[in-house]
């Protein structure tokens, strides 16, 4: 069983990511003056998207437990294989070092995961059937 205050900490991460990433990505994909290259374009719709389907986690925060994962494993990802290898090569451009404190606000996902939760729930239950 979760914990109310695991309940209401997992909302106000969603709330964070929704408000946050919001106030950052729909202004810029309703106001954009100049096209953007594909890759740049990929990137500000995913993390718009991410900002709407995070509401959804303020009223089914267990259910949307996939989308916190999603974003710690992007976060990982890219911290370690992108970041990282910069870093070490002396190579950390501002752009790099802005991302950097961005994905490091993500610190917080694992401590608020309900990681019992989640063990039992996606690691420990059979999966749905395949036939």
């Amino acid at each position: 069983m979760v914990s109310l205050f695991r309940l209401y900490a997992l909302r106000a991460l969603y709330l964070l990511m929704a408000v946050g990433q919001g106030a950052i990505q729909w202004p810029l994909i309703l106001h954009h003056a100049a096209p953007w290259s594909m890759m740049s374009g990929v990137a500000h719709a995913l993390l718009a998207a991410l900002s709407l389907i995070a509401l959804l986690g303020l009223r089914y925060p267990l259910k949307m437990l996939p989308l916190l994962l999603f974003e710690l494993a992007w976060k990982t990802i890219w911290l370690a294989g992108i970041a990282l290898p910069l870093w070490l090569a002396g190579q950390v451009d501002a752009d790099t070092a802005e991302t950097v404190k961005a994905c490091l606000l993500g610190i917080v996902v694992p401590f608020v995961l309900p990681w019992g939760y989640l063990i039992e729930n996606y690691v420990k239950t059979p999966g749905d059937r395949w036939r």
